[in-house]
């Protein structure tokens, strides 16, 4: 989400990386292709997922002293089976977008020429398949957790489905998937099946409904390749300014939720840190808000980027939250 650069001249065409011959660049080209920000979530929902499973099993409510950082013997390979599987949605979204690309993101490697197209089909078939591989070996809820992601990820981009195409369909592919699946799938896998306590319920719910606004803001900076290829956004359909003050106001919401399920008891959580951190977050995010030039793509993409700082933050303030005292 850079502004645009030229294209390189056709006497100096860009070689695609080999990781023999290159492997450095191959590496920064791959870490690129694996949109760092989604991995960052990722790994940060599988960390605090497993911290409130772990800490959950016999502490809730148990008035522990203290408890050291849970270390889940199936939590690297759960990790990996994730990262994986977030290669494999993110990179078959490239896979498709690359006129696109060119235009909103010139950076990434496959739009850039860094990789070719067939060395983009075999990560994401590798990676795909490696996710499923792991996924099948530590247990059925792992396994159904990384398979309906990468079929709702599959859906999002690949033709002729393509729901990314619809705004609605869009937004709703983003929250099941970063909302309910992963939150919901991981804690089933941690904690080896049901019940499901409220806090979890709790996280879930603000996650799909924080992610409701990451997937309409992502938009914002990218209209000119999506009105160019006739993506229908939310941003094209109501206008930057609309779709800005819609995300502002549903971020609002899931912090003014979770203050308010605090005030009501919510149990298994430390209230008033609830309530502390998280009307200082929300104070903070409405005052940089006001700092945006909606006329500035630079500025649009890093409050983006900053909104999806807040998103990696709740996943380490809601496992403090929870931590039996």
């Amino acid at each position: 989400m850079t502004q645009v650069s030229p294209k390189p001249p056709a006497s100096a065409p860009i070689t695609p990386l080999h990781f023999r011959k290159q492997p450095l660049s191959w590496l920064r080209a791959f870490w690129k292709f694996s949109r760092p920000h989604t991995i960052i979530g990722t790994s940060l929902s599988v960390l605090a997922l497993s911290a409130i499973a772990t800490w959950g099993t016999g502490a809730w409510g148990a008035g522990l002293a203290s408890v050291p950082f849970p270390v889940d013997s199936s939590l690297l390979p759960t990790l990996l089976a994730c990262l994986c599987g977030n290669v494999y949605i993110v990179g078959l979204n490239q896979l498709e977008d690359v006129e696109i690309d060119r235009i909103n993101k010139p950076h990434l490697p496959i739009a850039s020429g860094e990789f070719s197209r067939r060395q983009g089909v075999r990560i994401v078939s590798l990676l795909g398949l490696l996710a499923l591989v792991i996924a099948v070996a530590q247990g059925i809820y792992l396994l159904a957790m990384v398979s309906i992601s990468l079929l709702i990820g599959t859906a999002y981009s690949l033709p002729p489905i393509r729901l990314k195409r619809f705004p609605f369909w869009a937004s709703v592919c983003i929250f099941t998937v970063r909302g309910v699946v992963v939150n919901l799938g991981l804690f089933l896998h941690f904690n080896s099946g049901f019940p499901i306590p409220p806090p979890v319920w709790a996280l879930t719910w603000f996650i799909v409904i924080f992610t409701i606004a990451i997937a309409i803001f992502k938009d914002i900076p990218d209209a000119e390749g999506d009105r160019q290829y006739h993506i229908s956004t939310f941003t094209l359909k109501l206008g930057q300014r609309r779709v800005f003050n819609l995300a502002r106001w549903i971020i609002t919401i899931c912090y003014l939720g979770l203050i308010v399920a605090a005030l009501a008891g919510l149990p298994g959580i430390n209230s008033w840190l609830l309530i502390g951190t998280h009307i200082v977050v929300i104070a903070v995010f409405w005052l940089r808000s006001f700092r945006v030039n909606l006329h500035d793509k630079t500025a649009i993409t890093r409050f983006y980027q900053f909104i999806w700082k807040l998103f990696f933050l709740q996943y380490i303030l809601f496992p403090l939250v929870c931590l039996p005292l």
